[in-house]
C-alpha cells in the first residue's frame, strides 16, 4: 500500500479513470454489437440508425482518450463499409 499522500491521491485518480474508461469502452462495444446485429439481420433502416450511435460512441471514446484516434477512424470506416455493402445488396 502507498505511504505518501501523493501516491494515495494517484491511486484514487487511477481508480476514477479506470472506471470511466471501463464505462465508455463498454458502451462503445454495446453500440457496435447492436450495429452488427442489425447488419446480420439485413435490416438497412435499423442498421443506419445503429451506425449513427456506434460512430458517436467510438468518436466519444477517442476524444476521451479511451482508444486512439486512428483506431476510432479505422473502426468507423470498417463499420461504414459493412453498411454500404448492405445497402448495395438490398
Amino acid at each position: 500500500m502507498a505511504n505518501h499522500k501523493s501516491a494515495l491521491k494517484r491511486i484514487r485518480q487511477s481508480e476514477r479513470r479506470r472506471k470511466r474508461n471501463q464505462h465508455v469502452r463498454s458502451g462503445m462495444r454495446t453500440q457496435v454489437k447492436r450495429f452488427r446485429q442489425a447488419i446480420e439481420a439485413g435490416n438497412v433502416d435499423q442498421a443506419s440508425e445503429q451506425f449513427v450511435g456506434a460512430e458517436r460512441a467510438i468518436r466519444r471514446a477517442a476524444i476521451k482518450g479511451v482508444i486512439p484516434k486512428r483506431r476510432a477512424d479505422r473502426s468507423v470506416s470498417r463499420l461504414a463499409k459493412h453498411l454500404n455493402l448492405l445497402r448495395q445488396n438490398a
